[in-house]
């Protein structure tokens, strides 16, 4: 009886050990990919609206995670403190004049917050300085400029069908002009006799241009033309 007991209390020391041993594992892992174990600094900003911002969030610099939300503060009616820790590793990346803004893992995932670059001849920030910020912009704005959008585009088709059927039965300018073949017609005449007319014109000015009373004139003209061509090349050449 006394062997039985001795065996169990092994097994059992055994069990409880290799259960510890689990458990470590477990938490080394977590914190490993948690950076739980990693050397930390601290960065704030504020926001008007955290649009769902929770504590324990993702921090993201360059679409990496480098961090975590830890403190979310309502200072006043109109401005929310948000508090980072961040991994010191990605201290030197990070700007005074980077900027702060609030986006979604996805297109209905969980509120992150993302810090932008900044200038490279900016200094880096420093432990526990504040950092600017961008409001992030509300689903439910985007949705009332979409339905606005849509109504907008609803009026417009409906305008347009009452358009179109008013042409199709003939009524108004546009209406008359496609359905009355006179109308029409009397079009076509017109930018008939148009076109004649500049024709001749055309013709009436080559046949000036070798009248002896008028040849002067238009050699004169020439002359000044390419007068005025050869300076612009001339200035043209100056320039570069």
């Amino acid at each position: 009886m006394t062997t039985n007991k001795k065996a169990y209390k092994v097994r059992l020391g055994i069990f409880v050990s290799l259960g510890l041993l689990i458990l470590f594992i477990i938490i080394f892992f977590i914190g490993t990919n948690q950076n739980l174990f990693s050397s930390k600094f601290k960065i704030s900003t504020n926001f008007g609206n955290v649009s769902g911002l929770q504590v324990g969030g993702q921090v993201r610099f360059s679409g990496i995670s480098v961090g975590t939300i830890e403190n979310i503060q309502i200072i006043n009616d109109s401005t929310v403190n948000v508090i980072a820790s961040i991994d010191s590793d990605v201290k030197k990346f990070i700007k005074k004049d980077s900027k702060a803004s609030i986006a979604s893992e996805g297109v209905i995932g969980d509120r992150i917050l993302t810090i932008s670059q900044g200038s490279t001849k900016s200094p880096e920030v420093k432990d526990g300085a504040r950092i600017e910020s961008f409001e992030p912009v509300e689903f439910d704005d985007i949705l009332s400029s979409i339905q606005v959008t849509a109504g907008n585009a609803e009026i417009i088709t409906n305008e347009l069908a009452i358009l179109l059927s008013d042409i199709n039965d003939g009524e108004g300018t546009i209406g008359k002009l496609m359905n009355d073949e006179d109308m029409a017609n009397d079009l076509d005449r017109t930018m008939e006799n148009l076109r004649k007319s500049s024709k001749g014109l055309e013709e009436n000015m080559e046949a000036a241009k070798h009248n002896f009373l008028l040849r002067g004139y238009f050699k004169k003209k020439e002359r000044e033309k390419e007068r005025a061509r050869k300076e612009a090349e001339k200035e043209a050449k100056k320039n570069k």
